[in-house]
């Protein structure tokens, strides 16, 4: 019985830390795409000046 849980255990704890990691991956992406967001926002308003 102590084997069976000790298996269960290990995983769902491999499970959760896989879990983690996508959402930290996913938020450097987000991060990412805010950051060229920004930065294309900033050339755009930066051209219509110029104009």
């Amino acid at each position: 019985m102590k084997i069976i849980t000790a298996i269960a255990a290990a995983t769902l704890l491999t499970v959760a830390l896989s879990s983690c990691g996508n959402t930290i991956r996913g938020m450097g992406k987000d991060t990412a795409n805010t950051v060229d967001a920004t930065q294309n926002a900033g050339h755009r308003v930066n051209r219509a000046a110029s104009n």
